[in-house]
């Protein structure tokens, strides 16, 4: 298989990481803060595309993670008295560990089993988390420790590392994706038996995307929470974070990486114009929605960026494979073959 690389993904990842570096000189506080919301979503559901689109496993209990992180971020900066900022890689971390722990319990399920063996996973980590008086119970806790940071620059920061994971999460799963690790992902998901008939380890393969989705919600998670100050069981495992990002990915487009891009646009920019505009709230704006993703998914079951690429050929930031053409490969078999002659010289000695 060739590998055809294109530096336009590389322009387009560095033109958003400029927006994201300047994005606070030029937008207010509200702007920020809604930004922040739309880069920790978008991670959620690459990670969400990742194991479902590349890999086949679709999960109803990503919350789980989402939770995990935002309270180890809490308890453990303000436990230790350390900065928020430093925290977020250890809620990740946390968030990992714990995917690695149920991995080989879930893995036992197949299909919608383990749908529902995940959501029951995530209420469970509700309940117990609800009845620990150091969480806070029902009721949540606020995050004491931004005392120690800036005020000023607290709400800009909290922009900057959500806009990190948003972009380390659309790179990674490009980068993830056009690697042999990668390959194996989608074979597996294609056809498992085929997968595992050529040697690639569904278990692992499954496995090591199964722990970065947690990883990416645990990350998302405490990114949220921390710009918001406080964390509630209700709020934090709310499987409605599950539900966005199947709502993203579906509209955009599973499977690839464009997708979720597209459906993060259109999810907000529609919740804000039905909020906004229409005053659609609360069970109105759900119905909407809803029957936007019923329409799209009639009309274009691969997305829209599925029904861009069918119709008008647009590769993006494409990870597909091409075989070698015709002409390389039968000048690479005719190289092989002279190789494999004995030269002059050799033909004279054996003679």
């Amino acid at each position: 298989m060739r590998d055809r690389s294109s530096p336009v993904p590389w322009i387009c990842f560095a033109i958003a990481a400029a927006a994201i570096a300047f994005a606070p000189a030029v937008a207010d506080g509200g702007t920020l803060r809604l930004l922040s919301e739309v880069l920790v979503t978008l991670a959620m559901a690459q990670m969400w595309n990742l194991l479902a689109g590349y890999t086949g496993l679709v999960s109803m209990g990503h919350q789980a993670f989402v939770g995990i992180g935002a309270y180890l971020l809490f308890i453990a900066s303000d436990r230790l008295g350390i900065s928020p900022y430093w925290m977020v890689p250890v809620a990740g971390a946390g968030a990992a560990l714990l995917a690695a722990v149920v991995a080989p319990l879930m893995f036992r399920l197949r299909d919608a089993y383990f749908s529902i063996g995940m959501w029951v996973l995530a209420e469970i980590v509700r309940l117990l988390v609800a009845k620990f008086p150091l969480f806070g119970g029902e009721s949540g806790v606020p995050l004491q420790a931004v005392r120690l940071v800036e005020a000023e620059s607290f709400q800009q920061n909290a922009f900057w590392i959500s806009g990190a994971i948003g972009l380390a999460a659309v790179a990674g799963v490009y980068l993830l994706m056009r690697s042999p690790f990668g390959l194996g992902l989608m074979a597996v998901r294609d056809n498992e038996l085929a997968a595992t008939s050529i040697g690639v380890n569904v278990w692992r393969n499954r496995f090591i995307a199964f722990v970065l989705s947690g990883l990416g919600f645990g990350l998302a998670g405490a990114a949220h929470f921390m710009g918001t100050m406080f964390v509630s069981p209700d709020s934090a495992f709310d499987i409605n974070w599950v539900v966005t990002a199947m709502f993203i990915v579906i509209i955009g487009g599973i499977g690839t990486i464009e997708g979720p891009l597209i459906g993060a646009v259109i999810y907000f920019g529609l919740r804000e114009l039905f909020n906004t505009w229409f005053a659609m709230s609360g069970g109105w704006y759900l119905i909407a929605m809803g029957c936007i993703a019923v329409t799209v998914m009639l009309l274009a079951p691969r997305g829209l960026w599925g029904l861009a690429r069918e119709r008008w050929g647009w590769r993006g930031l494409s990870v597909q494979r091409h075989p070698p053409s015709r002409e390389h490969t039968a000048h690479s078999s005719a190289s092989d073959f002279s190789s494999s002659l004995p030269s002059e010289s050799t033909r004279g000695r054996t003679a």
